[in-house]
Parts: structure tokens; C-alpha cells; sequence
């Protein structure tokens, strides 16, 4: 574990217009930043939204000075998908600079394999935190028409499933794409079954199999039910950033392409797992015009 820990490493919160409860669920204690707040300061959320009734069920809302509208980034952090080793405080400083940017933010927590998460608990978590999007709708500071999921590490799961259409074999169930969004991967697996050595070697620990609920030759539909090859996700631009995880494999990119999505690819090799999250790491400050161009939707 502190191996794991040297890798990848809230006050109440604020309840969402119009749910009431008796009282929210005591919040765990904030992880690590490791690293990613070395030179910027996170600034206070506007808002923490609660999208279910857990100790992790929260989204940090970060608006821009001035009226708008404004993109939003919906951010999903990292951690292995193993309870313990991250949450989302560590996104904050990448949350802030693009905030200072002039893009709003949304910085999601959920659940994961220890507390509940994993499949399909992860998965619903994910759904749920989407459905605050409804009322942010009627917030005219902000532009969905530009929204972008973001994940780093773990977090390029939600960020990619969310916008592709499942069946009844998927985690949830039969489950409409959103449209109109593009992703940003920054440094995550593109696809569980051909990613997994890769990424758990990056965690150090077998992550893939314990997430998923068992390996792919024990829970073959599971993985076919998520895989980008049959439930490519319908974007309109998606942007892989990637450090020590390898390129995405040209099938799965072909995939995505052929479901609409403007691919690119930029590799950072020399870059650490954090540094390409980091706001004035040379890792990333290289893709940040990249980055703004898709959040912008440019």
C-alpha cells in the first residue's frame, strides 16, 4: 500500500436545490494532492452538489468571474478505482486554473472497490453524478452545449462510458449516450481488456480485475459490455493525453472515429502520471492550448 500510496500520492457538504435530508453523510477525510498543487492553490468551490446519499456522492461546483456562458468540464478523478488511495481534491488545482480560464467545473467524487464502488456501483455513481447536469441546465452562466468529460487515470472510465450507448449487459442496464460532449483522457486506460497490464502495472496492484468483478477469461461479457470496440462513445472530440500509459490502440481509436468523434493523441513520455494534470508542470502547460481548444469547443 505505500507503494500505491507514493504513486497517486470535505467539509459538509452543500445540498442540491430542491432535495432535502435529515442530515448528509459524514464526508471522509480528504486524500493526497500529490504534487498536483506544487504551484497553484485550489480555490473554494462555488457549490459541492450531492447526487446521492453517501459519504462520496458530492460534486464540486467552480464557476469563472462574470456572467457567461461558460464550457463545462465535468472532471472524474483517478485512484485505481480502490477506496483509499484518491478522491477528488487532487484535481482541484486543474479544476482552479481552468476556472481562471474561463471554464466552469465540476469535480466529481464516487465511489470505489472497498466502499461500495467497483461494477456496478461505480458505474452508477457516474449516472447519478450526470443527472446534476439536469439542473445546472437552467444556470444561464452555463453553456452545456459545451460540455467535456474528463478523466485522469481510473477517471478516463467514466469519462469515455458516459457517452456510450449500453444494453441490457451493461452495469446499468439498457442506458441512452450523451451526446454532444467530447472527453479528455489525461494519462488512463482506453480500453479495460487490452489496457489491463499496462494499468495495473502503473497501480502496482491488480486493479482491472477487481473493479470489473473478476478477469476477462472469468467475465467475458462484462468486459465486452464496456469495450470501446462494441460501445464505441458517441463524441464529438476526444483528446488522449498520455504518459505512462502506452497510446491507445488503433482499433479502438478506429471505433471511436467511426462513431463521430474527432481523435487525437498526444504523447508525453518523459511526463510523470501527475505532472500532465499539473497547471505549470512543463508536461502540462505543452497540451494546455490542446486541452482549452476541446473545452472551448474550438
Amino acid at each position: 500500500m505505500s507503494a500505491v500510496r507514493n504513486l497517486f500520492g470535505a467539509a459538509a457538504a452543500v445540498l442540491l436545490a430542491g432535495c432535502t435530508m435529515t442530515a448528509p453523510p459524514a464526508a471522509a477525510p480528504p486524500l493526497g494532492m500529490y504534487g498536483t498543487d506544487a504551484n497553484l492553490t485550489p480555490s473554494k468551490p462555488d457549490r459541492v452538489l450531492r447526487y446521492a446519499d453517501h459519504p462520496r456522492g458530492v460534486a464540486d461546483l467552480r464557476l469563472p468571474e462574470g456572467t457567461g456562458p461558460f464550457p463545462l468540464a465535468m472532471i472524474f478523478h483517478g485512484g485505481c478505482w480502490k477506496t483509499g488511495i484518491a478522491d477528488r481534491r487532487y484535481m482541484e488545482p486543474l479544476a482552479t486554473r481552468w476556472q481562471q480560464l474561463g471554464i466552469a467545473t465540476l469535480n466529481v467524487d464516487y465511489r470505489e472497490v472497498g466502499d461500495g464502488g467497483g461494477w456496478p456501483g461505480s458505474f452508477g455513481d457516474w449516472s447519478d453524478a450526470e443527472g446534476l447536469l439536469r439542473g445546472l441546465a437552467e444556470d444561464p452562466r452555463l453553456d452545456l452545449s459545451r460540455l467535456t468529460f474528463v478523466g485522469h487515470s481510473a477517471g478516463a472510465l467514466p469519462a469515455q462510458w458516459l457517452a456510450a450507448a449500453q444494453g441490457v449487459d451493461g452495469p446499468l442496464g439498457n442506458r441512452p449516450a450523451t451526446s454532444g460532449a467530447s472527453a479528455i483522457v489525461f494519462d488512463g486506460p482506453a480500453d479495460l481488456a487490452l489496457d489491463q497490464p499496462p494499468f495495473d502495472a502503473l497501480c502496482q496492484f491488480s486493479a482491472v480485475a477487481p473493479f470489473m468483478g473478476g478477469s476477462e477469461r472469468e467475465v467475458p461479457q462484462r468486459y465486452r459490455a464496456i469495450s470501446p470496440l462494441n460501445h464505441p462513445a458517441r463524441l464529438d472530440r476526444i483528446l488522449f493525453v498520455q504518459a505512462r500509459l502506452p497510446a491507445p490502440n488503433e482499433r479502438g481509436l478506429a471505433a471511436l472515429r467511426s462513431a463521430g468523434a474527432k481523435v487525437a493523441v498526444e504523447l508525453k513520455p518523459a511526463a510523470t502520471h501527475f505532472d500532465i494534470i499539473t497547471p505549470g508542470a512543463a508536461a502540462y502547460d505543452a497540451v494546455e492550448p490542446q486541452v482549452l481548444a476541446v473545452l472551448r469547443a474550438q
